[in-house]
């Protein structure tokens, strides 16, 4: 039985919780999310809690037990306070500009790159360096600022590219020529 499964999640003020039989939707200020339940497991919105409970024993509904209580935790907080990743342009000349909603990024190529946002994700620029993927689903903020990532990523030897803000790059050494003698 998962461990982190049996725990209870609490539901914040203002966030409204609705089960039906394969689906739990999330409304709250910022929007609202949907997700289709396995029929391993069933969810009961009690008081002030969600509860998720496995209806049959078995490895597969072990897995699914902590997925989904952590899918609609993640829920529950995302319409509440959204999500955000924060990446950061690396090298000479690159920079980000935004076009509407249309992220435009210069990064050494000869032609700029243009990304449209899906729904439910916005992005900004700060400082033409600095650029913020954020919206109310983890999964899919996530994906976009991997996405983003994989446009340019950052290369070891001199790290030009688009890194994660906290991301730590590990550099090489370049190479060295070694002399005959």
């Amino acid at each position: 039985m998962s461990r982190i499964g049996i725990k209870p999640i609490k539901i914040e003020d203002g966030v409204e919780v609705k089960v039906s039989t394969h689906e739990v939707d999330v409304k709250g200020p910022l929007g609202e999310l949907k997700l289709r339940t396995p029929s391993t497991v069933s969810v009961k919105a009690e008081n002030d809690e969600v509860i998720v409970e496995t209806k049959r024993g078995g490895k597969q509904a072990g897995s699914d037990h902590g997925t989904i209580r952590m899918l609609i935790s993640n829920m529950i907080y995302g319409v509440k306070n959204g999500y955000k990743k924060e990446l950061e342009l690396v090298g000479m000349g690159y920079r980000a500009n935004m076009e509407g909603d249309t992220l435009v990024m210069h990064l050494g190529w000869t032609h700029p790159i243009k990304v449209e946002p899906p729904e439910g994700i916005k992005f900004a620029v700060k400082d033409t360096v600095f650029v913020e993927v954020s919206g109310i689903d983890k999964q899919l903020v996530g994906l976009w600022a991997a996405k983003i990532r994989s446009i340019r990523k950052p290369e070891p030897y001199k790290g030009k590219g688009i890194k994660y803000v906290d991301e730590i790059i590990r550099r090489k050494t370049s190479k060295t020529v070694k002399e005959e003698s």
